[in-house]
């Protein structure tokens, strides 16, 4: 019975160790296991704050650039608004100047429109101010110096008003050809350099 009973606990002592070696090997292979799902987790984890910091850069250069625009817009609609607001000034300016300076700004006028036009008889027309100055002695007066300036021997007649505020439509006898020289007109002729103009003593 001695020999059956240390086959036995033999048999024992190598299913204990068997077992032991079992659960150890099962014991390391949950660890590797763990291991490396940590690690993948890490990487997961570390792989979503990259992309969650490039995506949240991405939105504030965004958020930087629509404020960057709407600033620029706010500026050029300010900018614009006071160079319109000027070139308004200056139409209110021109309408209300005083006779004698108005007279030679219309010689003026009228003598670059009458070289313009070439012809021997002119029609002038602007607005009921206008046509009421160049009338009687003043007319003769536009007439001289008109003639002084261009050496053109011209005779010149008043037309029917317009709206305008100020400056002259000059036209020749049958209408034909004319040269607007009205203040709009010539305002709207040099819009773009007097905008320039008025923005660089505006803004510099």
């Amino acid at each position: 019975m001695e020999g059956a009973e240390l086959i036995i606990q033999e048999i024992n002592r190598e299913a204990e160790q068997k077992i032991q070696y079992i659960l150890s090997e099962a014991q390391r292979e949950a660890e590797a296991i763990k291991e490396e799902a940590r690690k993948r987790a890490e990487a997961r984890a570390e792989w979503i704050l990259r992309k969650a910091q490039t995506q949240a850069e991405i939105e504030k250069q965004r958020i930087i650039a629509n404020a960057k625009l709407e600033v620029r817009k706010k500026r050029l609609q300010v900018q614009e608004e006071l160079i319109r607001d000027v070139i308004q000034g200056l139409k209110k300016r021109l309408a209300e100047l005083p006779d004698d300076e108005y007279f030679d700004i219309l010689v003026d006028l009228g003598a670059q429109a009458v070289r313009e036009l070439g012809v021997d008889t002119v029609v002038i027309r602007s607005n009921e101010r206008t046509l009421e100055l160049l009338k009687g002695g003043r007319l003769t007066k536009f007439k001289k110096a008109i003639v002084e300036k261009t050496g053109l021997k011209i005779k010149v007649r008043r037309g029917k008003p317009i709206n305008t505020i100020g400056g002259l439509l000059v036209e020749s006898l049958d209408g034909s050809v004319r040269v607007d020289n009205t203040f709009e007109a010539r305002i709207e002729r040099f819009e773009s350099e007097l905008r320039a103009a008025i923005a660089k003593a505006l803004f510099g």
